[in-house]
């Protein structure tokens, strides 16, 4: 799924709440103008403006991503295709972080399963974001770099972090892109 289709998605839900983009901006936090143009593909959010987004809307994160929610369960093979969302970095505000869902058909979900690629980006200055929730990680490829309040932990293939996420945190990639699985949690 591209990101055109979140800012859609965030959009018909929006509207369909009778809610404006200024009220939306209120209950989130965020900018009318950053509203508008994640609604408008014009920007691509990282996770934690998708969050506010969520929460200020009253709906799952997954929300976002879903096309037809079908089953209470969901198996996901290794060689069907993934709903896959790109984040940008701080920098070059182009997808450098590629989100695949893994639970994109799973009705009532609390939790956000997503396997994730992420480039290198040792020398880029970290975006750190924060809201209610929690995260964990598991990394299958790679080096990934979690920042985590005042603390920074490189992980490599086989280490996992799980953490509150209302601490302000980061994650990246370190000298080689990596791949991990990451579940969050966030209260509606």
């Amino acid at each position: 799924m591209g990101n055109g289709q979140v800012g859609e998605k965030i959009k018909q839900i929006r509207e369909f709440q009778n809610v404006t983009v200024e009220e939306l901006g209120e209950r989130s936090g965020l900018s009318v103008e950053l509203i508008k143009q994640i609604e408008e593909d014009q920007a691509y959010p990282s996770l934690s403006p998708l969050i506010k987004i969520a929460r200020a809307l009253g709906v799952r994160l997954g929300t976002f991503l879903d096309d037809d929610v079908q089953s209470n369960c969901v198996l996901v093979r290794k060689d069907e295709h993934r709903k896959a969302v790109r984040f940008p970095s701080r920098e070059t505000k182009v997808g450098d972080l590629n989100f695949e869902s893994l639970g994109y058909n799973k009705k009532d979900r609390y939790m956000e399963p997503f396997l994730i690629t992420i480039d290198s980006e040792e020398s880029k200055a970290p975006l750190i974001s924060s809201h209610e929730g929690e995260e964990f990680l598991y990394v299958l490829e790679g080096e990934v770099i979690v920042t985590y309040g005042q603390e920074t932990y490189v992980l490599g293939p086989g280490d996992s972090i799980y953490y509150d996420s209302v601490v302000p945190h980061n994650v990246r990639g370190g000298t080689e892109p990596a791949k991990f699985v990451a579940v969050v949690y966030t209260p509606v």
